[in-house]
């Protein structure tokens, strides 16, 4: 690494395995820019992290990165991944030979990328300066400011206080977290005049010091929306995951006045996965959190507007208008409903767990709480794709990863793909014909008791953390009595819900219910929710946007 300018100014950062072409790259880089941008060469992957990470700590910024393609140990694609979590708005550049464009294109999708430049860039004031000019332009103009980060301390094993923290995660909202018995928490807690009886605090970015505050209330003091700016609009989009998600883009796209609502935080289930490696378009994989940021914030590019904290109770038909009411008694009205409120997580049924949820048993929590789990025994229950993701996450900082699976194998439930990588983990290992039965732990989890499916023994294991992956129910208790669901509480549609083809009892209009169309006109129905849904994230979000098709049709004949 190389500093060439004072450290006040912002760094242009290159990268390239081969020490020639890094000092050549350098070299040019500083005969243009060298007295306005501090000019920060490497030869590694990991190197240019190390300086990245160094650069972030002084608080210095960073305009553009440029990086080789064909390095060892890590490609510049994955650094450029790994580089957006310190330097979001720095600009991304790839540096590739004319055989790696392929993977040049793929990584507009993987990294944002921003530019790829094609070996050799000679002469540089031809194919190297215009590109950089504009990358610094473009950075220039980019709104740099870092978000102000709440506080929240609290205990670690504290329910509420996970809940908290998986809040402001999973919405994007920036927090650092204190242990309440740790010096920096105390001192919070003295100054917030509050003994540590009541956890968690969080202390917002404006200076509100909030004990234990709810959903509705956490979200409007850190700045999410939590109420509609209308009280009338084309289409309502009920849950933000992927299928609510692509229901909200298209339908703001396509110009109808849209608002999605979502009960905790946009990506559903999917946002909580660790890995998606077979999302097409995505050849190298994608965090679910990093797909689902990427669709809220085209969804609110094209105009869609996204409102958290809202608990939908009631499903109101009057005339023409669709409503929802929800759970603080507001509501709200449109033309047309899309229902995509996907499934919460299967509880495991035993004595002690359900005490202990939060304080050492989680469901859907791996990414929030994995790195207080490095060098320790974990456990992680299901055998399905999220399951086998959780444990290979986990397993990353994890002393073992032992998942625990009821099946005779794991190939009924999970992909080919994720058997492999699962299998050949040298620190996950796999118990089939095995459920858990109960969980043991005064202030926290100490120890699970797994049974033996074919012979009944039980065995008592040290356990501290313990990852429940065992299904799913869908959320439609709101709509009994008005829409129809099948005997597991799916939503039918379409042509699921006459077997003759006829229309359903009590449909009013004189055609059959659309493809997505539930038994109430104009109100649709996708992703997860939907009875006999694939339960894969691309067919939620090709849901999504064919209910949007079929709402556009429905609205022509109002």
């Amino acid at each position: 690494m190389e500093p060439t300018a004072p450290p006040s100014r912002a760094a242009i950062v290159t990268v390239d395995d081969d020490p020639g072409v890094s000092r050549a790259v350098a070299r040019d880089l500083r005969r243009r820019y060298g007295d306005r941008y501090r000019v920060v060469r490497a030869e590694s992957g990991e190197e240019t992290l190390a300086a990245l990470r160094e650069l972030a700590l002084r608080g210095e910024d960073v305009a553009v990165i440029l990086a080789d393609h064909r390095m060892p140990g890590m490609t510049g694609v994955e650094l450029l991944e790994q580089a957006m979590d310190l330097y979001p708005a720095a600009r991304r550049v790839l540096l590739t030979a004319y055989a790696d464009t392929d993977a040049a294109i793929e990584a507009i999708n993987v990294v944002d990328l921003d530019h790829y430049l094609l070996k050799p860039w000679d002469p540089p004031e031809e194919k190297l300066y215009p590109v950089v000019d504009a990358q610094l332009e473009a950075w220039r103009a980019t709104d740099r400011r870092r978000p102000d980060e709440a506080v929240v301390v609290g205990h670690r094993w504290s329910a509420r206080s996970s809940q908290v923290r998986e809040f402001l995660a999973r919405n994007r909202v920036p927090y650092r977290w204190y242990a309440s018995d740790s010096d920096k928490g105390a001192r919070l807690l003295a100054a917030a005049r509050t003994d540590g009886t009541t956890l968690p605090l969080v202390v917002t970015p404006g200076g509100d010091a909030l004990l234990a505050p709810d959903d509705a209330t956490l979200a409007e003091r850190v700045g999410l929306a939590t109420r509609p700016a209308e009280e009338f609009y084309d289409l309502v989009v009920v849950g933000g995951g992927p299928a609510g998600l692509s229901a909200a883009l298209y339908g703001a796209s396509e110009g109808l006045r849209t608002v999605l609502v979502e009960r905790t935080a946009t990506g559903g289930q999917a946002g909580q996965s660790s890995r998606i490696d077979n999302y097409l378009g995505f050849p190298d994989g994608i965090s679910g959190g990093q797909l689902a940021e990427r669709a809220r914030r085209q969804a609110v590019r094209f105009g869609a507007e996204i409102v958290t904290t809202r608990d939908a109770v009631e499903l109101v038909v009057d005339g023409p208008a669709r409503g929802v009411r929800f759970g603080d008694g507001s509501s709200i009205d449109a033309h047309a409903v899309v229902l995509a409120s996907g499934v919460t997580y299967r509880l495991l049924d035993g004595p002690g767990l359900a005490d202990l949820v939060g304080r050492g048993v989680y469901y859907g929590s791996a990414l929030t709480e994995a790195a207080a789990c490095q060098d320790q025994e974990v456990y992680v229950v299901g055998g399905a794709n999220s399951a086998g993701q959780a444990a290979l996450y986990l397993a990353r900082e994890a002393k073992e990863v032992t998942l625990v699976v009821r099946g005779d194998t794991l190939s009924r439930s999970m992909s080919a793909y994720l058997v492999e990588q699962v299998e050949a983990h040298p620190r996950v290992r796999v118990l089939t014909r095995t459920e858990v039965v109960s969980a043991i732990g005064e202030d926290h989890l100490e120890h699970l008791e797994l049974r033996d499916a074919d012979t009944g023994a039980t065995t008592r294991v040290d356990c501290g953390w313990a990852f429940v992956f065992i299904g799913a129910a869908p959320h439609t208790d709101w709509l009994d009595g008005l829409v129809a669901r099948d005997a597991r509480g799916y939503v039918l549609a379409g042509p699921d819900l006459s077997l003759d083809g006829a229309p359903p009892a009590g449909w009013p209009l004189d055609r059959v219910p659309y493809h997505l169309e539930t038994s109430v006109p104009g109100v649709f129905v996708a992703g997860d929710v939907r009875s006999e849904s694939a339960k894969r994230v691309a067919s939620a979000v090709g849901e999504g946007a064919m209910a949007v098709m079929l709402v556009h049709r429905y609205l022509e004949q109002l």
